[in-house]
């Protein structure tokens, strides 16, 4: 069970970093623009990195809402008792955002290392 929810982990992890290097290259020209007008790299990182952590967040919320209603149905279905604790539901939801912030540096710092010169010119 551990290995199939380290692969799932894997999996949305590298989801969170296609979409944010899809982010990054479809907003080259604001990241130029930002850092012509003073955004230092930090600012930018943490604009890109908060995105993801939005992202990482809303999945979490989704996967625990998903997986609260599933174990209710799966006790009235089937009869089968499910529990659902506290501990972990927070587990899973900073587990989620942890994937974020992890899988969402690389392109956050990527797009910090642009030069705001040849930003501008990029279309």
């Amino acid at each position: 069970m551990g290995a199939i929810a380290a692969i799932s982990l894997l999996v949305g992890g590298i989801g969170i970093m296609n979409i944010m290097l899809a982010s990054v290259l479809e907003r080259v020209r604001e990241i130029g623009i930002r850092q012509a007008i003073g955004a230092t790299k930090k600012d930018i990182v943490v604009q890109f990195l908060s995105e993801a952590v939005m992202i990482s967040v809303s999945g979490g919320i989704i996967g625990v809402v998903s997986g609260v209603i599933l174990s209710k149905l799966i006790t009235q279905l089937s009869g089968v008792l499910t529990i659902i604790t506290w501990y972990s539901v927070v587990l899973a939801f900073v587990i989620s955002v942890a994937v974020g912030i992890v899988f969402g540096y690389m392109p956050a710092k990527n797009a910090a290392k642009k030069d705001p010169v040849e930003s501008l010119r990029y279309e």
